[in-house]
């Protein structure tokens, strides 16, 4: 049996049969309002029958006010149930562990589609109003309810969205947090809202529910040597089951710091973690790359690329010790990876050097 291909157990919540997991992603393909589309569906029970170890939801909005960008999925309302309970179901039937990632835009918000856009702090260049405490706790409940409606929808676990700037991470943005309240200051308290949303969320739901928490290990305002703190304060406590460190590179040094230095991978892996498993994403693309980070120390990868472009890529992984996911690829590739059309249409405008046409490489 390979390293990748060895099941994983977790303190809550079912085992995954191997330890390759399809990171959340944007893909754009649900309603205006959030309810689960034919092609979003379609794309990720796929992915499930493609042999995956967990399927994760892209980002799905857990309050209106967090609503990102046209075609997201949404968990902020019972009318988003019935579409949710469909896809929990498809993906239990084809082998997968779910996850639904619950996310909050923040600033980072889509105006056109959320007229009250928040953040820690007021912006101005963003157009949004400062959370007051109160405000905050609000927060912390909308993601404790969306969780519970993941868990009543019939997913396995939820994973928060802590990462890449949007509101969880704004508040971990040590150059303009600077409330006076609970909520900022110092780094304790700017960690306090991570902490209060894993609590409250264990709270909500069942001894048998997952929890995952995505964080971004530097950039956004985040200063590395805390979120290494971070990351240590979540894993020795011990309520999330999972930690997905989101390095857009899982091979890259540190930002900022000198060649020679350790790769940032290094830099998580050597922390205490407990009974919690810790995963790693960013341009994992060959079986090769998923060895190496498991031979380094994580317990699991999250392949995103690789997912769209294949959508049976770990058991090409498993098969094939020398696979590689390539791109560009043809749009009919993708069409044949059951990629829709709305997200070939995102993937074609904002992701370069990743689909051509037909005929053309």
């Amino acid at each position: 049996m390979s390293a990748s291909s060895a099941p994983i157990t977790f303190s809550h919540g079912p085992t995954w049969r191997n330890r390759v997991a399809l990171a959340p992603l944007t893909n754009l393909q649900s309603g205006s309002d959030g309810v689960l589309s034919d092609d979003e569906h379609t794309w990720l029970t796929r992915r499930a029958e493609g042999g995956f170890g967990l399927v994760m939801t892209c980002a799905a909005f857990v309050s209106s006010a967090g609503h990102s960008f046209p075609g997201q999925l949404g968990v902020s309302d019972d009318t988003h149930l019935a579409g949710l309970t469909r896809l929990a179901d498809g993906l239990r039937a084809a082998g997968s562990v779910s996850s639904l990632q619950l996310q909050h835009g923040g600033r980072r918000g889509d105006r056109a589609l959320s007229d009250d856009l928040v953040a820690p702090w007021d912006d101005a260049k963003y157009g949004a109003t400062a959370l007051t405490t109160e405000g905050v706790e609000q927060m912390v409940d909308d993601f404790a309810t969306a969780a519970r409606r993941a868990e009543q929808a019939g997913f396995d676990g939820v994973e928060i969205h802590g990462a890449h700037g949007y509101l969880i991470a704004q508040f971990l943005d040590g150059r303009s947090n600077t409330r006076t309240d609970r909520y900022g200051g110092s780094a304790d308290n700017r960690f306090r809202v991570v902490h209060e949303t894993v609590a409250a969320i264990r709270a909500a739901t069942g001894p048998d529910f997952q929890l995952g928490l995505r964080l971004s290990p530097e950039r956004y305002g985040i200063v590395l040597d805390e979120a290494r703190e971070l990351a240590a304060q979540v894993m020795a406590d011990g309520a999330i089951d999972y930690l997905d460190m989101s390095m857009w590179d899982a091979f890259k040094m540190p930002h900022g710091e000198e060649p020679g230095d350790r790769p940032l991978l290094d830099l998580f892996t050597e922390l205490p973690r407990g009974d919690v498993r810790l995963g790693v994403a960013g341009k994992i693309l060959t079986a090769a790359q998923v060895r190496e980070c498991l031979e380094r120390g994580v317990d699991f990868v999250l392949a995103g690329t690789a997912g769209i472009l294949h959508h049976d890529f770990p058991r090409r992984v498993v098969g094939d010790p020398d696979f590689a996911a390539t791109h560009p690829q043809p749009a009919s590739h993708f069409v044949a990876e059951s990629v829709g059309p709305l997200f070939l249409d995102y993937l074609s405008t904002n992701w370069d050097d990743f689909v051509t046409a037909d005929g053309v490489r």
